[in-house]
């Protein structure tokens, strides 16, 4: 079976990203474009936006009534767990009884279908983990077996842990997936999901669900993102929202920010790890490049984390608004940045390489089968011979995250600060996002 580009010398290689050589696009013009759009995007905010415009408890409009009884109903519920669980148990097999090989499609299911996939997909339907994880099934099946009331565990989760759990699931499997030097083999990633769903399941039995929407690394990942769907629920009915006013509902948590560190952090290093300089600096130590690579993982994450920390309380605040609040107040305005270079930074991958994931789920077990009838089809590489489109797609992705981001930054400034600091208050935020548009677009070319 032909792996296309995105494998080389038996490994995935830098998820599929050419490098500079595939972005024909100069960086200088590209790195300037998107400056000039956040700084024009926040002049006009500052003239013609003076009120915040949403408000979780009226935005959005109701969906038509067909709509929210078929999206509330049980029986779709039960498909998608149905879906969800068949689906979960057939990757599993080839985890369990496949090859131990780059063609078991276990892993391009972990790194392309679930860990990229999941952007696109929660964009469209919303929170789609949520309805489809294997982990929130069985956790119920268990509940409805032991008689324990539906989404209850022994205690109450304690709200000051918010979503630092996820955050340090996150950070473990990109640790898994750009540190580890076994990354593409099949038995440690095995091991690392045999933890995860061992520690989800533990969780939810001893502080309920609330534990999986808190602590499941992939499930608040998919929940942060289908923040900019147009998808919302409001009084428990289903409405239709822009993706800004969408976007202001994401309820600001111990842990926010740390977890939009590690989402920004880490795809910003996958790109750093693959450039010139950092691959002749650990090439050049005599110890293995685990720990230059693991120490460089966390100064990303954790130096997104800072600068956003410091950007938002570098302002003047209200007497009833602690300061030390204000990151994870403005943490959401991170999501479209993450969106944004995440589909700059993966498009290739995703495409691509998901079509080859495709085609090997129809063999999971490498016997030449073909259970799902895709085993003779044929991985279209239109994208990487088309380099103009890909470099603007991947540009215009990057640039749109940032002004995205700096209309919700905006809308939240002028909700949350006094009138003399809603625009100076700003200024911090807005050098930050600058900040993160340089660094990203120039890792992007310069991987």
């Amino acid at each position: 079976m032909i792996l296309g580009p995105a494998t080389v010398g038996g490994s995935i290689s830098a998820h599929g990203l050419g490098g500079a050589k595939d972005l024909p696009i100069p960086s200088e013009l590209a790195i300037a474009g998107a400056v000039a759009a956040l700084v024009v995007s926040f002049t006009v905010l500052a003239v013609a936006w003076r009120e915040p415009r949403y408000d979780a408890a009226t935005s959005g409009r109701p969906a038509p009534a067909w709509l929210d009884r078929l999206v509330s109903s049980r029986a779709l519920a039960v498909s998608a767990r149905v879906l969800g669980m068949v689906f979960f148990l057939y990757v599993a097999a080839a985890a369990v009884f496949g090859e131990d090989t780059l063609i078991n499609p276990f892993l391009g299911t972990v790194y392309v279908l679930l860990w990229v996939g999941l952007v696109p997909a929660s964009l469209l339907l919303g929170p789609v983990f949520r309805a489809i994880s294997p982990a929130r099934t069985i956790s119920m099946l268990f509940a409805r077996i032991s008689g324990v009331p539906e989404g209850q565990g022994l205690y109450t989760y304690p709200a000051r842990l918010g979503y630092w759990p996820a955050a340090i699931g996150l950070f473990a499997f990109v640790w898994l997936e750009l540190v580890y030097p076994s990354s593409t083999d099949v038995g440690p990633v095995r091991l690392w999901f045999a933890a995860y769903l061992g520690i989800m399941l533990i969780g939810s039995a001893m502080w309920g669900t609330t534990f999986l929407a808190r602590a499941d690394p992939f499930e608040v990942y998919s929940s942060l993102v289908a923040k900019l769907s147009v998808w919302g629920r409001r009084d428990g009915a289903l409405v239709l929202r822009s993706p800004l006013a969408n976007l202001d509902t994401v309820v600001p948590r111990p842990g926010l920010v740390a977890v939009v560190g590690v989402l920004f952090g880490s795809t910003a290093f996958d790109s750093f790890r693959e450039s010139t300089p950092w691959l002749k600096l650990v090439q050049s130590m005599s110890t293995s490049r685990v720990w230059p690579d693991t120490l460089a993982l966390i100064a990303f994450s954790a130096g997104v984390a800072l600068v956003l920390a410091v950007a938002t309380m570098a302002t003047g605040v209200a007497s009833d608004t602690p300061r030390r609040e204000l990151p994870n107040q403005f943490a959401h305005s991170v999501v479209p940045i993450i969106v944004g270079y995440i589909v700059a930074h993966y498009l290739t991958y995703f495409v691509e390489y998901g079509q080859q994931t495709v085609i090997q789920l129809s063999d999971p077990f490498s016997r030449g089968d073909d259970f799902l009838g895709t085993a003779d089809l044929q991985v279209n590489y239109w994208l990487s011979t088309h380099p103009t489109f890909l470099a603007v797609s991947k540009v215009a992705a990057v640039t749109l995250g940032h002004v995205v981001g700096v209309v919700a930054a905006h809308d939240r400034a002028v909700k949350l600060l006094p009138r003399r600091h809603q625009l100076t208050g700003q200024l911090p935020l807005l050098v930050a996002m600058v900040g993160f548009t340089v660094g990203g677009l120039y890792l992007l070319f310069a991987a």
